[in-house]
């Protein structure tokens, strides 16, 4: 993607300039209320900087899946509220995000002044790329800053095409996102290590496909752990698994065999009947789990050695719960881990990064989210790059 090439606006004087900021204000708000303000927060110190520094503003960004017109239930107008909250200076809010109305209002700022233009998915141009969409957001701009990682995987009019008409530059939270996952992936302190987690093989063949050939150690947990362990002719009871992908799995082992990358599975299983809160549960030898019964969350054994291995390794790139951690008692593996992970991470000896909105909620369930190097707020994008896709929104900031 030529990261080499990405420029910020740290070098350049902005004091004056009208400034697009490409963020990610696409956060849950439940009766008019921000619920979970973490983006927003992580937002702040890049927009204040630019304030700072006497730029005039303009915050662009997608909300929700509006059906191709403005729809109240999508406006971004509770968000900007609560953004001029966490920035504790005035935030104007734009009824639209090109016209007469969003002409006015960016006429109307001064410099070190903030305007939130309403959701770009209020027009069809927006996902479709359109040119003169494209334009329409960029003649209200001297300077684009992409500040969005997780719209970075979407070729969209406010992430591609609008970077190839203003001068373009890449924003803090971008350049951290990419910074952390570079020092995982493409330039780590080795040994490495990677948790893969989740329900379904299928869903993540690319990125266990491109991480065997990047990483020394891949652990693999959740509902995928059982098709490993079924390719392999371990009964799995009635527990969660793809037949039809374990030679998929057979490949992958084969492939990391070839690539010096040791596939490490569960020694034990937690099993129980249902997958209900409170159930029956007991702990088994992963080749003894009852024909009956479902394995849900991985064993104490299990993340005694799992720990073992980080404890050999100086990185760490984790994606997925090792179980169904949101339904006691199952989430119990993933916690454990995770809170031996943040150990080892306060402690100096491992480069923790993970992300992924199941990951991110299983950190913070287990409290340990601050004490990872880097907690991705990204997903789609995020696992993306997993699998070593280029990413249209950075790829446009390259262009020469």
């Amino acid at each position: 993607m030529g990261l080499g090439k990405l420029e910020t606006t740290a070098s350049i004087d902005v004091a004056g300039k009208r400034v697009i900021v490409r963020a990610d204000l696409n956060v849950p708000v439940k009766d008019g209320k921000v619920t979970d303000a973490t983006r927003l927060e992580r937002l702040v110190p890049g927009l204040r900087d630019l304030t700072n520094r006497r730029a005039r503003v303009i915050v662009i960004s997608h909300f929700g899946r509006p059906k191709g017109g403005p729809d109240p239930q999508f406006s971004l107008r509770p968000v900007a509220a609560t953004l001029e909250s966490l920035l504790g200076e005035p935030v104007a809010f734009a009824g639209n995000c090109v016209g007469e109305i969003a002409e006015r209002m960016v006429s109307a700022l001064s410099p070190g002044q903030i305007v939130v233009l309403e959701n770009l998915r209020f027009h069809t141009g927006e996902e479709k790329n359109d040119p003169d969409f494209a334009k329409a957001l960029a003649s209200l701009g001297d300077i684009f800053v992409n500040d969005a990682f997780s719209a970075a995987h979407r070729a969209h009019a406010s992430t591609d095409a609008i970077a190839r008409l203003l001068p373009s530059y890449a924003g803090p939270l971008l350049m951290e996102e990419i910074d952390a996952l570079v020092s995982v992936l493409e330039t780590p302190a080795r040994p490495t290590a990677a948790v893969i987690g989740g329900a379904k093989v299928s869903s993540k063949i690319p990125v266990l496909s491109n991480l065997v050939a990047k990483v020394d150690k891949l652990i693999i947990g959740g509902g995928m752990a059982n098709t490993f362990l079924l390719a392999q002719g371990v009964g799995i009871g009635k527990s969660l698994a793809e037949p039809d992908f374990a030679n998929t799995a057979l490949e992958i082992m084969h492939a990391a065999k070839e690539r010096s990358c040791e596939v490490v599975l569960p020694h034990d299983v937690v099993v129980a009947a249902k997958l209900e809160a409170g159930a029956a549960a007991r702990v088994v030898p992963t080749l003894q789990a009852p024909p009956d019964q479902m394995i849900l969350d991985v064993g104490p054994k299990t993340v005694a050695h799992y720990t073992d291995v980080l404890s050999r390794c100086k990185t760490l790139l984790w994606n997925g719960p090792l179980g169904a951690f949101e339904i006691a008692p199952f989430g119990e593996g993933t916690f454990a881990l995770a809170r031996e992970a943040a150990a080892l991470t306060v402690a100096g000896k491992l480069v923790s990064v993970a992300g992924g909105g199941d990951t991110v909620a299983a950190l913070n369930a287990a409290g340990v989210t601050d004490r990872f190097t880097y907690v991705s707020t990204a997903g789609g994008a995020f696992l993306e790059w997993l699998e070593g896709r280029t990413l249209p929104g950075i790829a446009a900031l390259t262009r020469i």
